[in-house]
């Protein structure tokens, strides 16, 4: 009887162990192919080359403008933040711009090999139905990686090479940290699209709708927030400015901070800014006494944390609707 018992043991761990196997390997088998499609695609070439521009002519334009800042310790840092006459920075680049790099990259990811009828053969295979999905959503990441990371040691380089200054420990870690949260930030985007891709039958329907997202978020958010803080918090003559001014502000950057927008530029103008010294309300009996300086790297990335807990949140969210979603669809059906 215990022999029997045993040999259950074994064939039902044997079982357990190949499923696993298969899983991992369908995953793997999976990102590696949708890794290689982005590759390969005139998308991604289009999308480096976008970037690419933008990044380069920021960087000319801070190059122009880093007299100005000759003063400072942090003068590397520099060629990431400062803009010219009429270029923005690369920092405020990416913030508007970085999120075309996951809404091209997701829109059409499932609804197009639905239509295609790729997606039932994806499904025939012997691999669980949510190594799709993920490998999907991991392989478009590793592309946002490649196109950041790529992007933002270039422009570090071309900045040593035109301007001779050279970064101390400190500023590639800002730098790295900088890039980080990017990668973070367009990968929200990039699991916001693809979870209008579930949703959506047809590509169209689903690239509107996230580049909606898009500019309600980049543009029209601070408008909203500050319509409903001066709806509750009105300042219209001297005595309700008295009162109303530090509540209507509070008001107003906690509705701020729902947008990953303000979120992703708080903290990496924190982070590559190392005179910000708060990113709350600050108030005049706070400031007496203050010592005036810099802060160091741990402690700016202790004020940008709770920002950095805030996007992975939202990028988890977003990707978990649309794991949900993508599980409880009939494809076959389709």
């Amino acid at each position: 009887m215990k022999e029997m018992i045993q040999t259950k043991r074994k064939s039902m761990d044997g079982k357990s162990n190949a499923g696993t196997v298969r899983g991992l390997t369908g995953l793997g088998a999976l990102y590696h192919k949708e890794l290689a499609d982005h590759l390969k695609s005139k998308r991604f070439l289009i999308l480096l080359l976008l970037i690419g521009s933008t990044g380069f002519a920021s960087l000319y334009g801070a190059v122009t403008a880093l007299s100005d800042a000759t003063g400072s310790d942090y003068l590397f840092l520099s060629l990431y933040t400062a803009s010219g006459s009429s270029i923005p920075s690369f920092m405020s680049f990416i913030a508007l711009l970085g999120p075309i790099i996951g809404l091209a990259l997701g829109f059409d990811s499932v609804n197009s090999e639905r239509a295609g009828g790729t997606l039932n053969r994806l499904v025939a295979q012997p691999i669980y139905r949510d190594s799709i999905i993920i490998g999907k959503f991991l392989a478009g990441t590793a592309v946002i990686a490649v196109i950041i990371y790529t992007m933002g040691v270039a422009v570090g380089a071309v900045g040593v090479i035109s301007t001779g200054i050279k970064p101390t420990g400190e500023e590639v870690w800002r730098i790295l940290i900088f890039l980080t949260f990017t990668v973070i930030y367009i990968a929200f985007w990039l699991a916001l699209s693809i979870l209008f891709s579930v949703f959506c039958r047809h590509a169209a329907t689903s690239a509107l709708a996230s580049i909606s997202m898009w500019i309600f978020f980049a543009i029209f958010m601070s408008l909203v927030a500050s319509i409903i803080a001066n709806a509750a918090y009105p300042m219209n003559d001297e005595y309700s400015m008295i009162f109303n001014s530090l509540p209507n502000y509070t008001l107003r950057l906690g509705l701020n901070r729902i947008s990953p927008y303000y979120l992703y530029s708080e903290a990496v103008s924190t982070i590559m800014n190392p005179t910000v010294r708060s990113v709350n309300v600050v108030t005049v009996d706070q400031l007496q006494g203050a010592v005036t300086g810099y802060l160091s790297l741990g402690q700016s990335v202790l004020l940008v944390w709770p920002n950095l807990t805030g996007l992975a949140a939202l990028m988890l969210i977003a990707f978990g609707g649309s794991y949900i979603g993508f599980m409880r669809q009939e494809i076959r059906a389709n």
